[in-house]
């Protein structure tokens, strides 16, 4: 498949490390004191916008707090949180690079899984501009979440090198692929491999020669 490609459909099964299992239990206590915290006066929580999703029966409450975005759907009639997804900023990235990518991080209640509501938060994520960086590891329905994002946005492979983006052939050899610092990337409205490259955003593989720099340095 050409780099940068949207998939026609799911690519094979032997991508990045797929090995995050939360419990199901722990999820619902995270939510239910979330929750709480949401309809608490004075807590930072609280401090919400709403959001238009079309998600029938769910209010979609958003605060941004030091550049991150955090994003929880709540089941109104159900008095209790669905679910809620956070755009974190990256660390391990640059300050120019940090301006446009996020990394999501969602937790979701098993009832309201595979109703499309994650699907929707990115969304709208992706439509206002956003590209984002997956963690060095995912669980199982967050990685079957980018790869059907990945039919309707360009999506890629990226190596974290020195704080910058190097881009990887699309899949990677099995070796950067089993690397904690391999990434799929997805690209949001008006972007391109090819406009994160002019920008700078975006750098060559750093390669055999590369990597005995770097190690040099």
């Amino acid at each position: 498949m050409p780099r940068w490609a949207r998939s026609p459909k799911p690519e094979p099964r032997a991508e990045l490390r797929i090995d995050v299992v939360i419990a199901p239990e722990t999820i619902e206590q995270d939510l239910a004191a979330l929750h709480q915290r949401l309809h608490r006066p004075g807590d930072p929580v609280s401090q919400c916008a709403t959001l238009p999703l079309n998600l029938p029966g769910l209010r979609v409450h958003h605060r941004v707090a030091d550049g991150e975005d955090y994003i929880y759907v709540e089941d109104v009639l159900g008095r209790r949180l669905a679910g809620y997804t956070v755009f974190k900023r990256l660390v391990e990235l640059d300050r120019r690079t940090d301006r446009h990518f996020r990394a999501p991080h969602s937790r979701y209640a098993a009832a309201y899984q595979r109703r499309g509501i994650a699907t929707a938060v990115y969304e709208w994520g992706l439509a206002r501009g956003d590209c984002f960086v997956s963690g060095a590891r995912q669980s199982v329905g967050a990685h079957a979440l980018w790869q059907a994002l990945g039919r309707r946005h360009p999506l890629g492979f990226a190596e974290i090198r020195s704080k910058r983006l190097h881009d990887l052939a699309s899949p990677p050899d099995e070796a950067l692929m089993t690397a904690l610092s391999t990434r799929m990337i997805l690209l949001g409205s008006g972007w391109s491999a090819a406009r994160l490259r002019a920008l700078g955003l975006l750098h060559d593989a750093v390669g055999a020669e590369g990597e005995r720099l770097l190690r040099r340095a």
